[in-house]
């Protein structure tokens, strides 16, 4: 089920726990499923790895009544001890080769990548399933990283037809437009999802943009 439901995902939101408060992580998800996000994924740099799974525990059983995959950012030991959908890893986050070992054939393995060399050295990885590339836009998310901007998209596109990726980096509704424009078949939305008055709403929108 994940696998296919990432080949066709348009529209993949982080539940962050910069921009979230513990209390709140349900309700924003269960907002964001409302709206037809297609792929959920907990990121929350600098909080212990307990707290990380009892979050992630939390958040499970809604992304599965939802049938949207679920994924966890840079824990893939807490993705295998819950039965997550997929892990998303950095450049720094290890070999593909031992996370997939340690998570099993069936679980989706994201990588970020910031460059189009980045790019072509995963899509080359038998190993990864999908990956983020970004940021287009400079973004408080990926503080020191520049961006990449909109150049590159369709030629990245092109060149992997068969690999999801996941442009990311400062995309809001704002810009979206003009990125598919150029290319871009999937994208990430981070701050522009989780800072908006009506999450549904704002998901809703995103989603009838994309092709």
């Amino acid at each position: 089920m994940s696998r296919s439901r990432l080949q066709n995902a348009k529209l993949y939101g982080i539940v962050d726990l910069g921009y979230v408060i513990a209390r709140d992580l349900i309700r924003v998800t269960a907002e964001m499923l409302e709206g037809g996000i297609d792929v959920i994924q907990l990121r929350a740099k600098g909080h212990a790895e307990q707290e990380v799974e009892t979050w992630a525990e939390r958040l499970l059983p809604v992304c599965r009544e939802a049938q949207v995959p679920m994924i966890i950012n840079d824990f893939p030991e807490i993705a295998s001890r819950i039965g997550a959908d997929g892990v998303h890893l950095g450049q720094d986050d290890g070999e593909i080769h031992v996370v997939r070992e340690q998570v099993g054939a069936g679980m989706l393995i994201g990588r970020s990548t910031h460059s189009r060399e980045q790019a072509d050295a995963a899509a080359a990885d038998a190993g990864i399933d999908y990956i983020g590339f970004g940021p287009i836009f400079a973004t408080p998310t990926k503080p020191g990283l520049p961006a990449i901007g909109m150049t590159e998209i369709a030629e990245v596109n092109v060149k992997h037809p068969d690999l999801p990726i996941f442009c990311i980096g400062g995309i809001k509704l704002e810009n979206l437009a003009s990125l598919v424009e150029l290319g871009a078949k999937r994208v990430v939305i981070v701050s522009g999802i989780l800072q908006s008055g009506d999450i549904a709403a704002y998901v809703r929108s995103a989603r009838a943009l994309m092709p």
